[in-house]
Parts: C-alpha cells; sequence; structure tokens
C-alpha cells in the first residue's frame, strides 16, 4: 500500500467559482513537514479545508492509498486533524479541559494517563502555567499555541496546520517549528502547514508547494522551489536565496520587480 498523501484532479472552492481545478501533487511522503507557499487568495486554506473535508471537493485525495473522499466523517476525523488560523471564540473551558476534550475524541480514554500526557504536551509547548486558565482569557498567540496541543494530542495520520505562527513572537515561530517537526518525524505524520514566511519554510521545510491563482508552480525541496525565478513569478519580487554563516539558506530581497524594471 502507498504511503504517504497523493492528491489526483482536485477541484475545489465555490459553487459556482472553483478556487482550485484538478489539481495533482505527488505523493507528500510521511515523518516530513510539506510548506504551502503562495500569495493571500492562491487557494492555501482552501485547500487544507478541502483536505480537512470542510468544502465540496471533486477528484481523489489518496491518504496511504484509501480515498478520504469515500471516508465518512467519523473516518476521516480519526486521520485528519485540521487546525484552523484562529480558534472558535466564547468556549469558556480550562485550557487542561479542553485539550483532554480533544484527546478523547481522538478515542484514547484511558484516564490514568490522559492528564499526564497533556500535561506533558503542555510543557512542551511551554504553556503548561496556563493549564487552569479559561480559553477566551487568552491571548491570540496563547490560543495558536493551545490550538496546537489540541491537534497533536489527537495522533492524526494527516495534521493540517493554517498559518500557525500568524500570532507568534520569533522565540515561539522557531519554538513551534521545532517542536512540529520533531512530532512530525516521531510520529510519522504527514503535515501540512501554511506559512507566509519564506525563512520559515527554508529552514523547517521538507517539501514545498507554491501555489498561484489556485495553481500549483513548482513542487519539491525548499531550494528547489524557492528561486529568483519563482519568487519574482509568484509573489512579484527580486529576491535571491544565500546560506548565512551556519550555512542555512535564506531569502533577502533586493526590491520589486516592477520597481526593478522601471
Amino acid at each position: 500500500m502507498s504511503q504517504g498523501l497523493k492528491i489526483n484532479r482536485l477541484t475545489t472552492g465555490y459553487p459556482k467559482c472553483p478556487v482550485i481545478q484538478n489539481l495533482d501533487v505527488n505523493s507528500l511522503p510521511r515523518g516530513q513537514i510539506t510548506v504551502l507557499l503562495g500569495p493571500n487568495g492562491c487557494g492555501k486554506s482552501t485547500l487544507l479545508r478541502s483536505l480537512a473535508g470542510l468544502n465540496k471537493a471533486s477528484g481523489e485525495l489518496l491518504l496511504d492509498g484509501q480515498d478520504l473522499m469515500q471516508m465518512n466523517f467519523v473516518q476521516r476525523a480519526q486521520n485528519v486533524v485540521y487546525l484552523p488560523q484562529s480558534l472558535p471564540a466564547g468556549v469558556h473551558l480550562h485550557v487542561l479541559e479542553s485539550v483532554i476534550v480533544a484527546q478523547r475524541a481522538s478515542g484514547d480514554v484511558n484516564s490514568s494517563q490522559c492528564e499526564q500526557e497533556v500535561m506533558d504536551l503542555l510543557r512542551q509547548l511551554g504553556i503548561d502555567h496556563l493549564a487552569l486558565s479559561y480559553l477566551d482569557q487568552l491571548s491570540g498567540g496563547q490560543k495558536q499555541l493551545v490550538g496546537l496541543a489540541q491537534s497533536l494530542i489527537r495522533r492524526p495520520t494527516l495534521l493540517l496546520l493554517d498559518e500557525p505562527l500568524s500570532a507568534l513572537d520569533l522565540n515561539y515561530q522557531y519554538h513551534v517549528m521545532d517542536l512540529v517537526a520533531r512530532e512530525t518525524r516521531r510520529r510519522n505524520l504527514i503535515t501540512i502547514v501554511v506559512v507566509h514566511d519564506i525563512n520559515i519554510a527554508l529552514r523547517h521545510g521538507n517539501h514545498v508547494l507554491m501555489l498561484k491563482k489556485g495553481e500549483l508552480i513548482s513542487e519539491g525541496t525548499p531550494e528547489q522551489v524557492i528561486t529568483s525565478d519563482s519568487l519574482a513569478k509568484v509573489y512579484g519580487i527580486k529576491g535571491r536565496i544565500e546560506r548565512c554563516s551556519q550555512g542555512i539558506p535564506q531569502l533577502l530581497i533586493d526590491g520589486l520587480v516592477t520597481e526593478l524594471a522601471s
């Protein structure tokens, strides 16, 4: 049986206005982070929502050889976890309670180990001191970290994270991506993350999909996909990839393509 996620002829979006049409993506392997890149409105969130079963779609979504489209809601929820850009408002639960609820939704009901496992995960995320705080009293960044805890505790096969770093400071951005990378390898997950920071993709991504207007422009390793040509074509910027003193590739922007052409 084929391992990983393969997308065949995916069409999705709005009823009379598809955002993505006939998208094909080669197998995304387990144990690796795939980063979705592209400008606003290119279909990144639409793609994640379709993988999660929240948007109507046609085509095939083969997860380890099984079509997600043919799974019922319960089967899909057992395999796929989607973390949106923001958690629902007005949820009056303690952080600890909310993560335990997510854990039980995955079918793990061994109460003797539940709370300890949750506390261990909160500690890894640096938010164990918030365990007895209410969700509706947290900052946006703290809520994102709780949402990540709720997602990881469910032990999905496919983990979908839509801009999980948008409300986090620099320290937490790198801390969270290191944790996601570690858990992806340890649990052999297929993780797909939407980010806007190209340097995050270069540093933490194993695989990159670059979209523009619902079309797949390029896929491959970060350095194969993120090039001067693709940055100009997709983002309209004049950029170059150089390695820092530690050998890590990073993006340097010289200006906009239109500015340099004028």
